[in-house]
């Protein structure tokens, strides 16, 4: 199978396809490259290097996911979906692409719309939430976006883009809550207390900070929570 894909698999790299200007074309190539993962999986179908350029592709191609009425929309769900299963975001942190990552975070993020509630939104979970797992080390590049997201009164932030943030969120708050805690104190470094800077972002990230799995919607609830955790700082 290996050498019927041979030659393909080299045209598919050359630099004037990765590299082409086209995003109709960008997202042809990562569609095939995408397949070509699949089939060879679990063995890399590339080089290190070549693979680089491979996820560099893939990832730009999914920048106009928003746009549903692309004749591109189906096949952009479909290298998504094969992000997913191949589990090949994970190649990303083994080649320390960890400005594409943030990249394709944003990407998500930015272009999810209340049509991709289903599947879409699912995958775009499902892969972000497999990078954290996966990650030995979470930055505070990474968890950027999703801060950006859960704000509260953020301009430019739709309602669908927060609730994708605050699922991720929720799906590894165990593991994220020490970088969520270190992250807001970086970020907020003005506040006078960690419980000051949560007040402005959803009530999702007060119950992560605070190590409770029970992520409740009422106001009164997340207002006790909030009192606790700053009686907590300070002592």
């Amino acid at each position: 199978m290996k050498e019927a894909l041979s030659s393909p698999m080299k045209a598919l790299v050359a630099g004037s396809l990765l590299e082409h200007q086209s995003m109709d074309v960008k997202v042809s190539v990562a569609s095939c490259l995408c397949e070509i993962t699949r089939i060879t999986a679990p063995e890399a179908p590339y080089s290190d290097e070549e693979l680089k350029g491979v996820f560099q592709c893939i990832v730009s191609s999914l920048e106009n996911l928003s746009d549903k009425s692309s004749r591109f929309y189906d096949k952009r769900v479909s290298i998504l979906d094969s992000i997913s299963k191949v589990r090949s975001c994970i190649i990303m942190l083994d080649l320390e692409c960890y400005d594409l990552i943030v990249k394709m975070f944003e990407h998500f993020l930015n272009a999810v719309r209340d049509h991709h509630h289903g599947i879409a939104f699912s995958l775009m979970v499902n892969i972000m939430a497999l990078v954290l797992e996966e990650s030995k080390d979470i930055s505070l590049d990474m968890l950027k976006p999703f801060l950006k997201s859960v704000k509260n009164n953020k301009e430019g932030i739709l309602p669908v883009a927060r609730k994708l943030g605050e699922e991720v969120i929720k799906k590894f708050a165990d593991k994220i809550q020490p970088y969520l805690n270190k992250a807001m104190t970086n970020l907020n470094k003005a506040m006078t207390n960690l419980n000051d800077s949560l007040a402005h972002y959803s009530q999702v990230l007060t119950y992560v900070c605070e190590g409770t799995t029970h992520f409740a919607e009422n106001n009164a609830e997340v207002l006790r929570c909030r009192k606790r955790l700053s009686i907590l700082r300070r002592q």
